[in-house]
């Protein structure tokens, strides 16, 4: 399936009903009083977050979406009926922003989570409404309400609890490969991956979590090169980003400081916040390094990199060194999800439900 993480569509909610004047009608009853009902209120537009889905893709080929009107009012008190309401599945992180102003509309963070994007207006009133004491044949009506039509933007950022990121050919899908139950492709030259992939990494019985690998970086990626500045935005919800070097490349005039150097570069120029995240060193292909020069190198690259922050040395080829990296992720983003959980200390003036003038 092609990954698409941006879409424009165009969504419109039913007008309402019109209602109706109409009069009662028998035998004997010359004057049976108003019985026009109103319009039925037209149908609305819901966003659904389907966590079977991971791709915009199906909004790229169909951008129109409207729900049906309401039905009119009829006579002998009869309401029209409600319009058909549409409802939109879309992936889990998908934001909704109005496609003309820029404007954050709604956010799908739950799967599950139903969110009405466009209202259905409301049915008009039949003539039954307006009788009163003194006006006992009211002819009046007022039509349907119009439905709400707006112009979207979806923007899909992948919900993660750690994000893969270096230069094309560091080995970040055999790190997922080797750590989690992602399955991306892997070959020996760069731009391999041409999508964010997601993996679930287990650590014990329900203790796990989700780590997205995307596209390599260049030089020049925040201002279009490449392919990851396509996906930069996925890393922004991340709790953890993983800087994965690499240590041995293939070719000896390619310094890997001036690559890591360049990637942080990046990183800043793309979102001072996403620059702010913590952010672990992971120095890879280890098995490409002789024994007795690990050490050397790994000194020395901390050293010329000015780097005073967790350094991890791996191989993700053999899976040396992944365990320790692993676990000490999980304790990470375990601590973070338990600091969100933890009580809100209440300010004592509002304890007994006071509220600030």
């Amino acid at each position: 399936m092609k990954f698409v993480d941006e879409a424009f569509i165009d969504v419109a909610a039913g007008d309402g009903g019109n209602g109706c004047v109409s009069f009662r009608h028998e035998k004997y009853k010359e004057f049976g009083g108003p019985n026009g009902g109103d319009g039925g209120r037209g149908g609305h537009v819901f966003a659904l977050a389907d966590p079977n889905l991971n791709t915009l893709v199906d909004f790229r080929y169909s951008r129109r979406h409207e729900a049906k009107r309401g039905e009119h009012g009829m006579g002998s008190d009869m309401f029209g009926a409600a319009g058909a309401d549409v409802t939109l599945k879309m992936p889990v992180g998908t934001i909704i922003s109005d496609a003309d102003t820029g404007e954050v509309l709604y956010e799908l963070l739950n799967p599950g989570e139903v969110t009405m994007i466009a209202k259905g207006g409301d049915g008009g009133f039949g003539n039954m409404r307006f009788k009163s004491a003194i006006n006992r044949a009211p002819r009046q009506k007022t039509p349907g309400w119009p439905g709400e039509k707006k112009n979207l933007k979806l923007e899909l950022k992948v919900l993660a609890d750690v994000g893969l990121l270096g230069m094309p050919n560091a080995g970040k899908s055999t790190f997922i490969a080797a750590v989690s139950n992602a399955r991306p492709k892997i070959a020996d030259y760069p731009f391999t991956t041409l999508h964010p992939n997601l993996g679930v990494v287990r650590v014990g019985p329900e203790q796990s979590f989700v780590v997205a690998d995307i596209p390599g970086l260049i030089e020049g990626a925040s201002e279009g090169a490449g392919l990851g500045h396509q996906f930069l935005r996925h890393l922004q919800r991340t709790r953890l980003l993983l800087h994965v070097v690499d240590l041995a490349p293939f070719d000896d005039s390619v310094d890997p400081v001036a690559q890591a150097k360049a990637i942080v570069g990046e990183l800043k120029k793309y979102d001072a916040q996403l620059y702010d995240k913590p952010r672990w060193l992971v120095l890879n292909k280890l098995d490409m390094v002789p024994a007795e020069e690990r050490a050397a190198r790994v000194k020395d690259f901390a050293r010329r990199f000015k780097w005073n922050g967790p350094v991890f040395e791996i191989s993700a080829l053999t899976r040396e060194g992944c365990e320790p990296l692993v676990q000490a992720i999980y304790q990470h983003v375990h601590a973070q999800q338990q600091a969100l959980q933890a009580p809100v200390e209440v300010d004592p003036r509002f304890a007994d439900g006071e509220t600030q003038a």
